[in-house]
C-alpha cells in the first residue's frame, strides 16, 4: 500500500530560493499527494512564487515563526506522512521515497530526517562553503538511529502529531529540540543519508556568528533536559573540539608574551577536528583549510559565548524560583 505525502514548506522571505526549492520537491520520484505552502509573514515576492506552482498556500497574519508556520501546515494537510522542508533548501530526487521507504518498513519510527549536501545550494562564497562542509559533516557522521530530530528535511507520520502535538510556537529557535524530548521517549528517530538537501546557508560571517551565538543560547537548557531524560542529544561539534577551542581562545591574548602557547593550543583545536579537516582538504583542497580551520574557531568562541550566557540565565532563573516562597524548587 502506497503511504500519502504532504510537504509542508514553512516560508519567510524566501523568494530567492522557493522556486528551487519547489522544483525539486515536483521533480520527486515518488509521487506527492499535497505541496503546502506556509507564507510566515514574507514582505517580498514569496507569494508570487508559489502561486506560479500547483501547491496551495497558506498566508500567516505576521512573521510568527517557524514553528507556528509547520503547525499550520500540519493543521492544512490530509497525508499519512508530513514531510517537512525548510524554503531555502533542494532535495534530491529520491529523497522522499527514501523516507518514506524506511518509515514503512519500520513503524515504530516516528521521524527520518536527512543530511545536508556538502555544497551550497547557491554558492555565495568561502563562508557559505563552510557552513555547508561543517553542515554535511557532521550529519553524515551522525547517519544511523539517533535521539535528536531536525526537520529542515523530515518525514514524521501523521499519528506522531495526533499523540504529542505539534510544535511549540514560543520558540523560534530550538525547537527540533524541544519537540525531540517529547518524541525520543515513545519513537525511534533514524538520520539517514538517503535524504539530501541542497541549503542556501548564511554567506557572511558577522550574521553567521551572531546566529550561532543565539542558538547556543538554549543549548545548555537543551542538552539538560535531554540528560533529565537520559538521552544523548546529536551536536555539531564533539566535547574535544569545543574544550579545544576554549583553551585556544583563552590562551591567544598569552601570545605577546608566550607566543608558542597559542600555537600550541591552536594545533591542538585542528587535531581535536583533523577527520573533519582532512574531509574538507578532500572536497575543496588543501587551500581552503586554513580558511575553514579559522571561521570553525571563531563559529566555536560564539557557541561558547552563548552557551555560557544561557547557561548563567538558566542557572538564575533556577535561584530565583528557589528564592519564592510556595514555588515548585522551594517545596523539594
Amino acid at each position: 500500500m502506497r503511504l500519502s505525502v504532504s510537504v509542508v514548506i514553512p516560508a519567510h522571505n524566501a523568494a530567492r530560493t522557493l522556486g528551487a526549492c519547489l522544483d525539486s520537491v515536483y521533480a520527486q520520484t515518488c509521487p506527492i499527494h499535497e505541496v503546502i505552502v506556509v507564507d510566515d509573514g514574507s514582505t517580498d515576492r514569496t507569494a508570487d512564487v508559489a502561486q506560479s506552482y500547483p501547491c496551495t498556500l497558506i498566508r500567516s497574519d505576521g512573521n510568527r515563526g517557524v514553528s507556528a508556520a509547520r503547525n499550520a501546515g500540519i493543521a492544512a494537510s490530509t497525508g499519512e506522512i508530513v514531510f517537512f522542508l525548510d524554503s531555502d533548501e533542494a532535495l534530491t530526487p529520491d529523497s522522499v521515497a527514501g523516507a518514506v521507504e524506511i518509515l514503512r518498513s519500520d513503524p515504530e519510527c516516528g521521524c527520518v530526517h536527512g543530511v545536508i549536501a556538502p555544497d551550497p545550494l547557491f554558492d555565495d562564497g568561502p563562508v557559505e562553503r563552510y557552513k555547508v562542509l561543517h553542515a554535511h559533516w557532521w550529519r553524515a557522521r551522525g547517519v544511523g538511529e539517533v535521539e535528536t530530530a531536525f526537520f529542515a528535511q523530515a518525514a514524521v507520520p501523521r499519528k506522531v502529531f495526533e499523540h504529542l502535538g505539534g510544535f511549540d510556537e514560543r520558540l523560534r529557535d530550538s525547537e527540533d529540540l524541544e519537540f525531540s524530548d517529547r518524541l525520543a521517549p515513545h519513537y525511534r528517530i533514524v538520520l539517514t543519508d538517503r535524504i539530501v538537501a541542497y541549503h542556501d546557508e548564511e554567506h557572511r560571517l558577522a550574521p553567521l556568528l551572531a546566529e550561532t551565538f543565539r542558538r547556543a543560547l538554549l543549548l545548555v537548557p537543551a542538552l539538560a533536559s535531554a540528560r533529565r531524560g537520559g538521552r544523548k542529544n546529536l551536536t555539531a561539534n564533539s566535547p574535544a573540539s569545543v574544550a579545544a577551542a576554549a583553551f585556544a581562545l583563552a590562551t591567544l591574548p598569552l601570545g605577546f608574551w608566550y607566543p608558542v602557547l597559542p600555537a600550541i593550543a591552536l594545533l591542538g583545536f585542528c587535531g581535536a577536528n583533523l577527520g573533519l579537516l582532512r574531509f574538507v582538504a578532500r572536497h575543496r583542497g588543501p587551500g581552503f583549510v586554513p580558511f575553514f580551520a579559522g571561521v570553525h574557531l571563531l563559529l566555536h568562541g560564539a557557541l561558547l559565548a552563548g552557551a555560557a550566557l544561557g547557561g548563567a540565565r538558566m542557572l538564575g532563573g533556577t535561584a530565583a524560583r528557589r528564592r519564592i516562597p510556595g514555588s515548585t524548587a522551594a517545596g523539594r
